[in-house]
């Protein structure tokens, strides 16, 4: 039995948008093992969410950047070099370099030799969220001090990432998983093995998303109960809120509604121009990150929850994006649009509605329906809460994850067992 310290290799920690990770990180801590969490950027979010606070791992935070701390890096090279797979580090991290002459690989291979350089004895293992970035790091560390790595892949990292760089980077991983059915298939595809590869989806703690007691009708659009329609996402191109934004200026002027959206991101400031040319400020809030608490309180007190995925023009795409998840759990009516995963957690007309993507007319008037309809939108709502609380407790998707561990022989599951329902 390996000693069941585990590295966790992640892009930028603790990070409001994440909270899928950080649920993650608290499973693996009260399944027994011991975590250290290794981040490639410090937080850019004031706020954090409450199960950050209930994870004990310490933080280490590499250089972001190379010439911030030069002396920690060279110090880190000085003894990088010594180690047994540095020659193999330095060899792999040349031939990838030649594919991707970027700053960014160099960036990488540096913060590498800070990860081999620290880490300390009792690690057992390398564990990084995200295929791209941390991934190399993982893989360039791991090569160079000896410690097996693996993998958890999501979304943007599967979909941008070039094949050849997922097919190595799966052929030195000991095994990876991923939350989504089409991620898998797309992994096993590259996998020089597909039993390397697993489907974990995140779930989630349902201590914290308990059931509702009740789901009532809502709203109907009237002048006296106006609807009210919630969004959380990340201000980015594959949210598909550009669209949402059109949708809602086609909205008949008898159809009485208010849009809240939360979440921060790279257009936001877009999101809010577009939201003033249209001229729609009266009936829109756009409020930026909170914290989890918060977006828990939006979830029971709207009607309807919509989010437009698409695929970016750079191939970008959700997997499966937790918050449907979430809002699904508190007995919020859901539409989306068929793009990756989604459909593996609504299904159109059953458990929620789904419309075609980048087509403002056709989800206004799915929003129209849905707002009109308070009777069915709770029939989504019923249907979508018992689905999630029956297919996608943590407590057992995450037993995958704790089973490779187990088999790689990292740890054990016997206080995993004891919290089990």
């Amino acid at each position: 039995m390996r000693a069941n310290t585990i590295a966790v290799v992640l892009k930028c920690y603790p990070r409001l948008s994440e909270t899928f990770i950080a649920q993650e990180l608290h499973a693996l801590e009260q399944a027994g093992y011991t975590l250290r969490l290794i981040s490639l950027r410090h937080p850019t979010d004031k706020k954090q969410h409450p199960i950050n606070a209930d994870i004990r791992a310490p933080v280490s935070y590499l250089p972001e950047y190379l010439y911030q701390e030069p002396i920690r890096v060279l110090r880190s090279w000085l003894r990088a070099r010594r180690l047994p797979g540095y020659a193999k580090a330095r060899r792999s991290w040349l031939r990838d370099f030649r594919r991707d002459f970027t700053a960014n690989r160099i960036r990488r291979f540096g913060q590498a030799l800070v990860l081999a350089a620290e880490l300390p004895g009792d690690t057992g293992w390398i564990y990084s969220h995200f295929l791209h970035t941390p991934s190399s790091v993982a893989r360039y560390a791991s090569e160079m001090c000896g410690v097996p790595w693996s993998a958890s892949a999501h979304a943007k990292d599967i979909w941008t990432s070039p094949d050849w760089e997922i097919r190595e980077k799966l052929q030195s991983a000991e095994w990876a998983v991923t939350c989504t059915a089409s991620g898998a298939r797309h992994l096993k595809a590259l996998a020089p093995s597909p039993e390397k590869v697993d489907l974990v989806y995140h779930g989630l703690d349902l201590s914290r998303f308990p059931k509702p007691a009740d789901i009532p009708l809502g709203h109907d659009g009237s002048p006296q109960r106006p609807a009210r329609l919630l969004t959380v996402g990340r201000a980015v191109e594959k949210k598909g809120l550009d669209t949402l934004v059109e949708a809602l200026a086609l909205l008949p002027r008898d159809l009485h509604w208010h849009w809240t959206h939360v979440g921060g991101g790279e257009l936001w400031e877009q999101l809010k121009a577009h939201v003033a040319r249209l001229t729609l400020q009266d009936r829109i809030s756009l409020l930026g990150s909170r914290a989890q608490t918060e977006i828990l309180s939006a979830y029971r007190s709207s009607d309807l929850f919509i989010l437009p995925c698409r695929v970016a023009e750079n191939g970008d795409r959700d997997g499966l994006p937790n918050v449907l998840v979430e809002a699904q759990s508190q007995g919020l009516a859901c539409l989306s649009t068929p793009v990756s995963a989604i459909p593996e957690l609504i299904e159109d007309g059953v458990s929620g509605a789904l419309v075609s993507p980048n087509d403002p007319a056709l989800l206004a008037g799915a929003i129209e329906r849905l707002v009109r309809a308070p009777a069915l939108r709770q029939q989504y709502a019923v249907a979508g809460a018992n689905r999630v609380h029956a297919k996608f407790d943590h407590l057992a998707t995450i037993g995958t994850l704790i089973g490779r561990f187990e088999r790689s022989g990292i740890g054990s599951t016997k206080a995993f067992e004891s919290v089990q329902p």
